[in-house]
């Protein structure tokens, strides 16, 4: 298995991001010349016990996730991702890569190919419902009391 990078993101304007768990970036996670890197995907988050959300790309607005933990693979092409929020981090990804987003974590595909697809998940239990509203006391328990995942989406169970 490919080692994370983690990336720990502070407050970065209305985006809350997680103060406790950090971004994961694991780069080539899947065989990159699979001819199907979606279905290897598909197949690496479920045996590892995250739920399928979709087949889709990421939205050019920033949002995050207040009740659920997310992770994305890059199912075909390329694209360059906001991180965090409009003064974070931006992340070139390319086919096989896969990011785990925890709760409250901002993003937003800012530049991409033209067959960029992605795969995403969630824990079970947990609905990645978008929010695009400046934070509150509310929002900041939510993301708080989403339960850390039992198992890593790439790895498998955490120690």
């Amino acid at each position: 298995m490919t080692e994370a990078r983690r990336i720990f993101l502070d407050r970065d304007d209305w985006i809350p991001n997680n103060p406790r768990l950090p971004v994961l970036v694991y780069r080539n996670a899947v065989d990159h010349d699979d001819p199907d890197i979606g279905a290897s995907l598909e197949r690496l988050f479920t045996c590892n016990g995250w739920l399928i959300a979709e087949r889709a790309s990421i939205h050019r607005d920033y949002h995050y996730h207040a009740t659920a933990h997310e992770v994305i693979g890059v199912a075909a092409g390329s694209a360059i991702l906001g991180l965090g929020g409009p003064h974070s981090v931006r992340l070139a990804v390319d086919a096989s890569d896969v990011i785990v987003l925890p709760a409250g974590t901002g993003h937003a595909r800012l530049a991409a190919s033209l067959d960029f697809c992605l795969v995403s998940a969630c824990p079970p239990g947990q609905d990645a419902v978008e929010c695009r509203d400046v934070v509150s006391t509310a929002v900041t328990i939510a993301i708080a009391a989403v339960p850390d995942p039992l198992q890593d989406p790439v790895g498998g169970p955490r120690s």
